[in-house]
C-alpha cells in the first residue's frame, strides 16, 4: 500500500508528466523537425540564403534587399522593390496600417506613381500597382512581371548592358504557375539585382 500522502503522489505524477513532455517536445520533437528541414528542404530551412557570383553568402531570398537614402528613395542603378513603410528594415517589418480610401494612402500612390513615370520615362497609366503600394511586411521581394519590364531600360543604361540582355534575366527570374504564390507572376528582386551584378563588369549588389 502506498504510504505516501496524496499531494505528493499527484505532485510526482505532474513531475514524471513534466520531464517526459520536456523531452518529447523541447528535445526530441525539434530536433525531428529540424532533421527533416536539413535532410528535405535545406535551403529553405536555412533561411533560403542565395550566393553572388563568388559564392559567398548575399541575402536572403525572401527579404528584399534594396539601396535606398534616408528618404527611402531607391538607388536608379539596380531594379526597385515595391515601397515599404519600414524603408525595408528586417528589424522593422510592418505596413503602413492607412486604409484603401484613407488620403493619406491616396496621395502617397499618386505621388509615387507620378515620380516612378518620370524616372523611368513612361505614362503615369502605365505604372503597375504594385509599384506604388507596399507588401503588409514592407519586405517582399517580389514584383510582377510588368513593373521588371518598366525597369529594364533603365537598369540596362546604368550598367552598360543592352536591354535584351537584362529582360532575359528578367524572364529567367519570373515564376508562374505552381511556383508563383497563388498562382500569380512574379519576380524577385533581390535575386534579379545579384544576376545584374554578375553580369555588369564592376558592379557590386545593392547593400542597405
Amino acid at each position: 500500500m502506498n504510504t505516501l500522502p496524496r499531494f505528493l503522489r499527484q505532485a510526482w505524477t505532474a513531475l514524471r508528466f513534466l520531464l517526459l513532455a520536456t523531452v518529447v517536445l523541447g528535445l526530441l520533437y525539434p530536433l525531428a523537425i529540424f532533421g527533416i528541414g536539413q535532410a528535405v528542404v535545406p535551403f529553405q530551412a536555412n533561411g533560403s540564403i542565395i550566393k553572388d557570383s563568388a559564392g559567398k553568402p548575399a541575402a536572403s531570398a525572401l527579404i528584399a534587399q534594396v539601396s535606398a537614402d534616408n528618404s527611402g528613395t531607391q538607388s536608379p542603378l539596380w531594379f526597385h522593390a515595391r515601397p515599404s513603410a519600414a524603408k525595408w528594415d528586417p528589424g522593422a517589418s510592418t505596413a503602413s496600417n492607412l486604409g484603401p480610401n484613407d488620403p493619406k494612402l491616396l496621395d502617397a500612390v499618386k505621388a509615387a506613381r507620378a515620380a516612378i513615370a518620370a524616372a523611368e520615362g513612361v505614362k503615369e497609366s502605365d505604372v503597375p500597382a504594385d509599384a506604388v503600394t507596399a507588401s503588409g511586411s514592407g519586405l517582399d521581394p517580389e514584383i510582377s512581371p510588368a513593373y521588371a519590364r518598366l525597369q529594364v531600360p533603365r537598369v540596362a543604361k546604368a550598367h552598360g548592358l543592352s536591354p535584351a540582355t537584362v529582360q532575359a534575366m528578367v524572364d529567367r527570374r519570373t515564376v508562374t504557375g505552381l511556383e508563383a504564390f497563388l498562382g500569380q507572376p512574379s519576380v524577385n528582386v533581390t535575386e534579379l539585382n545579384l544576376d545584374v551584378a554578375a553580369a555588369a563588369p564592376g558592379s557590386a549588389a545593392p547593400a542597405k
